[in-house]
């Protein structure tokens, strides 16, 4: 859901307090993501049964493994950040360290799969370093202008204190107010300036509908959580099963006799009739396990999350792997796409201060280079074989690009012209081997 409001619109407190209802409709919805992903399912909810009956709640907490499989795909390797002038790659690589981005930048890509969204919230430090940190949307909200562009008016990071009162904070594209509430309702107060020529807290989304990576398979993962509890219950059910014994009465001696020694001899007239047997319980074991599987192959196919613990996965060749791994990676590309949006919208802000970066690099946010690459298992033999056959056929770049072991090819180029001068000196002829751009 997305707020929005005409930008020429006054913002009040009673505006904001509004606001703060319709975000309260939502923390249900954020809550249950929330305990889906740390491991507690609606089955942990359900009323108990009987205590004579079985009543087993078992969790496959597929969420879990959903969000951290796709995002360690997707972010397991850190993003990189770069800049062809000097100045602004330092003043990117030092704005990094301060706010530890690799960290925050895998909390926000975990947190946009589990809410659908989450927020980066920039803020100064005791020095005036401009720093970043991760926010969940459960306290937290962007409020945008109606327009078709929907540019950030206006974000709210609320809390309500042990007399149940509205406190926290607004921040517009120029100011930051304080948020009390009192009689007379939700105030904004204090007004100071802020220089980050913008709302300096971003959204950062998972999809277009802002919706978990396994919010389509949560009655599914559900559904699986009360398969195998019912399976669960059925062993009980066969390990406590009742012996039926027709034509022969039993005193409690005799019954505690058989519990004791698990021997059963009955004698005397109509021992021919008597009849000892366990009473069987209908099995409908296949029934649950095409169940349980149909169920696993459909939670991977919708969410579009590899099963990477498949024996068919660990077996797969080169090729195979990569049409196993497509609609993950499709999905991937997705919320890179989102992901790279909103750290522009980030540098924007932080390039627009002066006590980050000179003023004369104040635009060049527009110029920095993002490379996203995905975490796969690769195959250094097939790929160096690759490598091989291109050589002679394509540029030196080119087939160096191909090795998953280089990271920075023109940096691997540099070195092998520094090797070459070396091995030639020795009467090796390097070029002929690489090949020569």
């Amino acid at each position: 859901m997305v707020f929005t409001l005409p930008r020429e619109t006054e913002i009040t407190g009673e505006v904001v307090a509004d606001f703060i209802k319709q975000h309260q409709l939502l923390r249900p919805l954020y809550l249950e993501n929330k305990n889906m992903y740390e491991g507690h399912h609606a089955i942990l909810d359900r009323q108990a049964r009987d205590a004579y009956k079985p009543d087993n709640r078992l969790v496959v907490n597929l969420a879990k493994y959903i969000v951290d499989t796709f995002n360690g795909f997707f972010i397991g390797v850190p993003v990189k950040e770069s800049h062809e002038n000097e100045p602004v790659h330092e003043a990117i690589n030092d704005f990094r360290r301060r706010s530890d981005i690799e960290n925050t930048e895998a909390e926000l890509a975990k947190m946009t799969s589990i809410y659908g969204h989450a927020y980066e919230y920039l803020y100064q430090d005791e020095n005036a370093h401009t720093c970043a940190v991760y926010n969940s949307p459960l306290d937290i909200f962007v409020v945008y202008d109606d327009t078709i562009a929907q540019k950030p008016l206006f974000a709210v990071r609320y809390a309500y204190d042990a007399d149940n009162k509205i406190s926290g904070e607004l921040y517009t594209e120029s100011e930051r107010f304080e948020l009390t509430e009192g009689k007379q309702g939700v105030a904004l107060v204090n007004p100071t300036p802020h220089y980050y020529g913008g709302v300096p807290i971003i959204e950062y989304i998972e999809n277009e509908e802002r919706q978990s990576v396994f919010e389509n398979v949560k009655t599914l993962i559900n559904a699986l959580n009360n398969a195998l509890s019912a399976k669960a219950d059925d062993v009980e059910y066969f390990a406590d099963a009742y012996l039926k014994i027709v034509g022969a009465e039993l005193d409690e001696t005799t019954m505690a006799d058989l519990r004791a020694n698990r021997t059963i001899n009955l004698s005397g007239d109509g021992s021919n009739d008597v009849v000892i047997e366990f009473l069987a319980k209908p099995s409908a074991d296949q029934t649950q396990e095409n169940l349980i599987d149909r169920l696993l192959d459909l939670i991977y196919q919708i969410a579009m999350v590899a099963n990477i613990n498949d024996e068919r996965f660990g077996n797969a060749s080169g090729v195979a792997l990569e049409f196993k791994l497509q609609p993950m990676r499709n999905l991937a590309i997705m919320k890179e796409r989102k992901f790279k949006s909103s750290i522009q919208e980030r540098y924007k802000m932080v390039f627009a201060l002066p006590t980050n970066i000179q003023s004369v690099y104040r635009d060049e946010w527009l110029n920095i280079k993002y490379q996203f690459t995905r975490n796969i298992p690769r195959n250094i033999a097939e790929e160096a074989q690759v490598a091989s056959q291109l050589n002679g056929l394509v540029s030196q770049s080119t087939m160096l690009s191909t090795l998953s072991i280089v990271d920075d090819v023109k940096d691997e180029i540099a070195k092998i012209d520094e090797e070459g001068i070396s091995i030639n000196m020795s009467d090796f002829e390097l070029s002929n081997r690489l090949g020569s751009e």
